[in-house]
């Protein structure tokens, strides 16, 4: 596997969308003082934090859920598992980037639009190959994808100049 800053560095300069260049940020971190060096990651817009997560939350997550409840176990067979509760609740690490990244980055970019891990396919939305054309053909499936998603749809909406769409997003 590749360092994060190597990571970084793909995901920042080779893969990001040109008009997103300077306002999107991935970070990863590892906590090397902590006994069991674990740490956190978020993506960022304008230096906010759009995801956030950390190896605490899942552990805290994992443990107020009863043991035969169905999230709990989906999350252990599959882990990570990252839909969008796990991205609101913040139960991914550092990990869960490395993992996305390394099946993003050997797929095409159809495949990761697709995937069952919404890391994967918010790295594919802010990527530079997805087109103004293909964004356009995505808005009347957007309804369906997760806010979360949609957020990240309506930030790459913006940048490339294309008004005419934009999501209801949580606050």
């Amino acid at each position: 596997m590749a360092t994060w800053s190597g990571i970084r560095h793909k995901l920042e300069t080779e893969y990001l969308a040109l008009s997103l260049r300077g306002h999107i940020q991935y970070f990863a971190t590892t906590y090397s003082k902590s006994p069991d060096h674990e740490g956190r990651a978020s993506i960022r817009y304008n230096g906010k934090e759009i995801i956030k997560g950390n190896y605490w939350n899942q552990y805290v997550m994992a443990h107020l859920f009863p043991k035969d409840d169905t999230y709990e176990r989906r999350m252990h067979e599959s882990f990570p598992f990252v839909d969008n509760t796990a991205l609101k609740l913040g139960v991914f690490d550092q990990r869960c980037f490395y993992q996305a990244f390394e099946e993003f980055d050997n797929q095409i970019i159809d495949k990761s639009l697709v995937s069952d891990n919404l890391i994967v396919r918010i790295f594919a939305i802010l990527d530079r190959r997805i087109g103004k054309r293909r964004l356009i053909s995505m808005k009347d499936f957007m309804e369906e994808e997760p806010p979360v998603f949609q957020e990240f749809y309506a930030i790459r909406i913006h940048h490339e100049g294309l008004p005419f769409f934009m999501p209801q997003l949580e606050s």
